[in-house]
């Protein structure tokens, strides 16, 4: 697991619209990479649609934004879509990204335990060095407390 002041594990994925995301392809901006259970379910819409409503001020603070789900990438173009999104979508299928920030957890409901993304969020710099993460997250207030951080950078 990677931990505050390291490198953050590169990757490519395959992205909404065609074509792979690399992360180590967006510096020298910082990056923030939210990883999120599923797309177009209640808190992961909300999320996303926070996203992109600051996309404009991460931008600003000189940060892209991208978001990880197991979703193929069809997935991923109908919930852009839909949702009028702006923000990367990257599709990790196999779960290999979501292994290696250790996102992919036991979880439970209603008593049944399973496999799913925890949903973290990780701020990275433009020189690829992992500053800030959150885990469990909670959507209400995720959004601005993550553009603070983008923006002390």
């Amino acid at each position: 697991m990677t931990k505050a002041g390291e490198t953050a594990p590169d990757f490519t994925l395959p992205r909404d619209g065609g074509g792979d995301i690399t992360l180590s392809d967006q510096r020298p901006s910082a990056v923030v990479v939210y990883f999120y259970p599923k797309d177009d379910t209640p808190g992961c819409t909300k999320q996303a649609i926070g996203f992109t409503e600051m996309a404009e001020e991460f931008a600003k603070a000189g940060t892209v934004v991208i978001g990880i789900s197991k979703d193929s990438v069809k997935k991923h173009d109908k919930f852009r879509d839909k949702h009028e999104l702006g923000i990367a979508l990257a599709s990790d299928e196999h779960s290999d990204v979501c292994e290696r920030y250790d996102v992919w957890k036991e979880k439970s409901m209603y008593g049944k335990t399973y496999m799913g993304i925890e949903r973290s969020t990780f701020l990275i710099d433009g020189n690829g060095v992992l500053q800030q993460e959150w885990r469990k997250v909670k959507v209400p207030g995720h959004v601005e407390e993550v553009l603070a951080a983008a923006k002390a950078l």
